[in-house]
């Protein structure tokens, strides 16, 4: 009977690890690249990077939770914060940190 309760014990715990290790992206839509309405400013979000106005060398990583995406340059804190206030598959408005709405398209 140990050696069932220590199998199971075992498999548990690789279990949880695998769930807890998968990582879950919770605003898939929001990759590709946008464009504002004014066409000032061109926003190009992959899987790991946030660009804007096309300056790849200060590409900014990112995560997202729930409508709210935080970027950072090469993890440094503090996070800058855009909330998302409205997507979908053509349009995207985003609440910039100084409280400006911008509104983006494909």
């Amino acid at each position: 009977m140990k050696r069932y309760t220590l199998i199971f014990v075992a498999l548990s715990g690789a279990f949880m690890l695998l769930v807890a290790c998968n990582k879950k992206e919770s605003n898939t839509k929001i990759r590709g690249s946008w464009k504002s309405k004014d066409a000032n400013v061109t926003l190009k979000i992959t899987d790991k990077k946030f660009i804007m106005d096309g300056d790849e060398q200060n590409a900014e990583d990112y995560f997202t939770k729930g409508d709210t995406i935080f970027t950072s340059f090469e993890g440094n804190q503090p996070y800058t914060k855009f909330v998302i206030q409205k997507l979908d598959e053509h349009q995207m408005n985003l609440l910039y940190p100084d409280s400006i709405v911008v509104e983006f398209s494909r």
